[in-house]
């Protein structure tokens, strides 16, 4: 195995695990900024405001998009469990 194959299985697995993790953040920091912008203007500093509606969006985000990442997931291992033979040999 060649350094420009590490290289590019490991560039490989950063762009999927970005892509798996993208619409969570994403969600995740809209939902927060708009609650942050909720709390400044009515000055409620509470934690528990800010906390629990990014769980709700995560938890409603992983419903959503959650086979999406799994089926994204299973085939990325699937194309390196079969380049295995390619790699050693």
């Amino acid at each position: 195995m060649t350094p420009e194959t590490v290289l590019s299985l490991g560039q490989q697995a950063l762009y999927v695990t970005a892509l798996l993790a993208a619409p969570m953040l994403i969600a995740v920091l809209v939902v927060g900024l708009l609650v942050g912008m909720f709390q400044a203007a009515t000055q409620i500093n509470e934690m528990t405001l800010s906390f629990i509606p990014k769980l709700g969006i995560l938890a409603l985000m992983v419903l959503l998009f959650g086979p999406w990442m799994l089926t994204t997931l299973v085939d990325f291992m699937r194309r390196i469990f079969e380049s295995i033979p390619a790699l050693i040999g």
